[in-house]
């Protein structure tokens, strides 16, 4: 494997230029009793989503924007509306339990920074599409799923779907999936593929994302706990 399918395909970025970031976690079944509380918290979700799209839209899609500052605002729309902990250690998948402390503090943190780097890049080359988000139904206990379209100039629409989670008083991003492709699943199996070809240790992946996203010469404690 090499080192640019860390990063998700052509494919996947052109789908999600008008969105903030897509990556799915698991799927979860239709719950068909609806109530009120359920409704209200569907329509609480999709306002979350819409307002989470024009943000996007608005802000990180000026061609005037110097990098450093879309990367800045890619960093600070992906911490307060996606749960990067829940997502990054799904993407580590059973590696996660066996990296150390160290380790996984590195990780979280390069995972973070693949994810602004790619995206602040796919902002950036946005060609007028835009976002329309469609109805909501329950994913469990805690989430919601809204169902979106992104709308393209010269193409059909692109289905995608978001799980959005209650979670301290408030809602994150934990679960997108595009077209019916799981983009966290794939960046799982990349992932250990990555460390399986450096014997098993998760020291590998964090070289390859050290040199991915600049910051091979920080290095890191490494070390097993």
């Amino acid at each position: 494997m090499t080192t640019s399918r860390l990063f998700p395909s052509s494919r996947f970025f052109k789908i999600l230029t008008a969105c903030a970031i897509a990556i799915v976690i698991a799927a979860a079944p239709l719950m068909p009793a609806r109530t009120a509380h359920a409704e209200d918290k569907d329509a609480a979700a999709k306002s979350f989503i819409q307002d989470l799209g024009d943000k996007a839209l608005t802000s990180l899609t000026i061609q005037s924007l110097a990098p450093d500052e879309r990367e800045r605002r890619v960093r600070k729309l992906l911490t307060q509306n996606f749960d990067i902990y829940t997502i990054g250690r799904f993407a580590l998948g059973t590696y996660w339990r066996q990296a150390s402390d160290s380790q996984q503090k590195q990780y979280l943190k390069l995972f973070e920074d693949m994810i602004v780097q790619t995206y602040s890049r796919r902002f950036a080359d946005y060609d007028g599409q835009k976002f329309k988000v469609g109805g909501a139904f329950s994913g469990g206990h805690n989430d919601t799923l809204v169902k979106s379209e992104i709308l393209q100039k010269d193409g059909p629409p692109v289905h995608v779907t978001w799980r959005v989670r209650a979670k301290n008083g408030g809602m994150k991003v934990v679960d997108v999936v595009v077209e019916e492709i799981s983009m966290s699943v794939t960046q799982r199996d990349d992932f250990r593929s990555v460390i399986e070809a450096g014997g098993g240790n998760v020291d590998a992946l964090l070289k390859k994302l050290r040199s991915s996203t600049g910051n091979a010469a920080k290095g890191g404690d490494s070390k097993h706990g």
